[in-house]
């Protein structure tokens, strides 16, 4: 069996949500790069259409398209599934990536930093997948499912606030999620695995990452040394989404640079120094 058998989605059809930028634009170049149509959908309709025109001039074998969703309500959900409906009769792959975070310090945290956070990074996620179930189950076989791959994070497996506590507990809850779908998805040839990415660079980090000389001091905070970058998101994507991860369901991938194992210090190192 060849690479290409392995990881090129040459004939596919993708929804990444949140595609515009971050994660999500790595992810969709990957994919075109494969040669899946990949459509991209975030509240900000032109700045995917802009997007798209980009990733079409690549040269690339699959192609890209880019319109709005909002997937923080359910009249959104609605809306992009449907929008969805108009552009394909086929899905074979849809990423849940779209999200948002809100930082402020503990006994300073509002109320309503919960209800906005979670109805974007947990209900719409799942009210979008459960919504394009139908799709999803026409495109998926045995031998080569349909795949759904939800954007979690490191901080949803590892007990760090940073002061973004709906945030953290809303990607804990994204994980637990696709595990409980893929449980229930799996007769139905469909797969769900989660990604728990650490530091990349994205809008919602640019806080951190925009500027190189912050980004590197962020960097020596990983076990490997870096923040992530598009390569480690891509090389995710095409597993998980090619025939190479057709037997893959459930697995939270830790893409992280080594966070996801970090625990106490060594608890007897400082008296054997």
């Amino acid at each position: 069996m060849d690479i290409q058998t392995l990881f090129g989605l040459e004939g596919k059809t993708a929804l990444v949500t949140g595609g515009a930028t971050g994660i999500g634009l790595m992810a969709a170049e990957a994919l075109v790069r494969a040669g899946a149509t990949v459509f991209l959908a975030s509240r900000k309709g032109e700045a995917c259409e802009a997007v798209a025109k980009e990733l079409n001039n690549l040269g690339a074998s699959g192609k890209a398209i880019g319109f709005a969703g909002d997937v923080g309500n359910e009249e959104g959900v609605d809306a992009l599934v449907a929008a969805v409906k108009e552009r394909t009769q086929t899905l074979d792959i849809l990423m849940n990536n779209a999200g948002i975070t809100w930082g402020a310090p503990l006994g300073e945290f509002p109320f309503n930093a919960w209800e906005k956070v979670v109805n974007v990074n947990v209900a719409g996620l799942f009210d979008l997948t459960q919504k394009l179930l139908p799709m999803l189950r026409e495109s998926g076989s045995i031998d080569d499912p349909a795949r759904v791959v939800n954007v979690g994070s490191v901080m949803g497996e590892r007990a760090m606030g940073d002061g973004a506590y709906s945030y953290a507990a809303s990607k804990a809850a994204v994980i637990h999620l696709s595990k409980i779908l893929a449980k229930e998805l799996a007769s139905e040839a469909i797969t769900v695995n989660s990604l728990a990415p650490g530091p990349f660079v994205s809008r919602m980090t640019a806080f951190a990452t925009q500027d190189e000389d912050v980004r590197a001091k962020v960097g020596k905070d990983v076990p490997l040394g870096r923040v992530g970058r598009d390569e480690d998101i891509a090389g995710c994507m095409l597993f998980l989404c090619g025939r190479g991860g057709a037997y893959v369901t459930g697995a939270v991938i830790p893409v992280s640079g080594g966070i996801n194992v970090l625990s106490g210090p060594n608890i007897f190192q400082q008296a054997l120094d």
